[in-house]
């Protein structure tokens, strides 16, 4: 299970997440929000559209700062007061956007290669050798002249998928990676996302809603309620659908509706 006490001590391997508070002003998005992600597995974030999946995966990345709580990698807190040490944490880390956010003006080898351009001290001859290699593990083989405009839904999310592992990152954030795809693409992303956490040894976060998929990747997974704005439900989804205690996480993984409490009349 996911679960993890707020006064637990944290964990020297995998990523915690311990007493987390999202909110915007006055306006709470989630609070109290305490897991912990095995390394090497899948773990997803799941629940309705709008419940504030993509805001703490913002959060975990270092892209928004939360109100309260601790974020560890490997026991190593993400705030830090040393700018070396947080870059070094962040280096740690490949995001692939729901939108891929591929430079449209470059090549995908230019994409693919820009990070290790930006934070290592490759020589050109490496880096265009680390750019095929990695564009091979996602199957575009050979695509490195290509602009972004040129390939199919699918191949931008593979090729955004290429660029987040440019730096061989230890975590793995995925934002809604099956968004817009068809079903057959996204079974197939699905399967690259697999192989690519077996090959790389990578601890994988991804955000969906997307049934399919998450009940294929998902090894754990922690279900966000837009109602009481926490975490209701966490663990395997295979287990949620039948075993959670909470009737929305079972309508949510079933596709069924919810039905609304019944009001008094006026």
């Amino acid at each position: 299970m996911a679960e993890l006490s707020p006064n637990a001590p944290v964990s020297e391997s995998g990523l915690t997440v311990r007493g987390l508070r999202l909110a915007f002003g006055d306006t709470v998005v989630q609070h109290d929000l305490s897991f912990h992600v095995a390394p090497a597995n899948i773990f997803v974030i799941m629940g309705v559209s709008g419940c504030g999946k993509s805001t703490l995966l913002r959060h975990i990345i270092d892209l928004q700062r939360s109100d309260a709580g601790d974020i560890c990698f490997d026991g190593q807190r993400l705030i830090s007061d040393d700018p070396g040490e947080r870059a070094a944490l962040q280096r740690r880390i490949g995001v692939l956007f729901q939108s891929t956010a591929l430079w449209s003006s470059m090549t995908v080898g230019e994409n693919v290669a820009l990070p290790m351009q930006l934070h290592t001290r490759l020589r050109p001859a490496e880096i265009h050798d680390q750019v095929a290699f990695k564009l091979a593990l996602v199957g575009l083989a050979g695509q490195e002249s290509r602009m972004p405009s040129e390939l199919s839904g699918g191949m931008q999310k593979r090729a955004g998928l290429a660029r987040a592992i440019a730096l061989d990152p230890d975590y793995l954030f995925l934002d809604e990676p099956s968004a817009g795809l068809d079903p057959i693409t996204s079974q197939r992303l699905d399967a690259l996302i697999m192989r690519l956490r077996d090959a790389l040894g990578l601890s994988v976060i991804a955000v969906s809603h997307e049934l399919p998929s998450i009940f294929t990747i998902a090894d754990d997974s922690i279900y966000l309620d837009n109602q009481s704005k926490t975490a209701i439900a966490h663990g395997n989804p295979r287990d949620l659908v039948e075993q959670a205690r909470d009737a929305r996480v079972r309508a949510f993984l079933k596709r069924e509706p919810i039905e609304e409490p019944a009001r008094d009349p006026a």
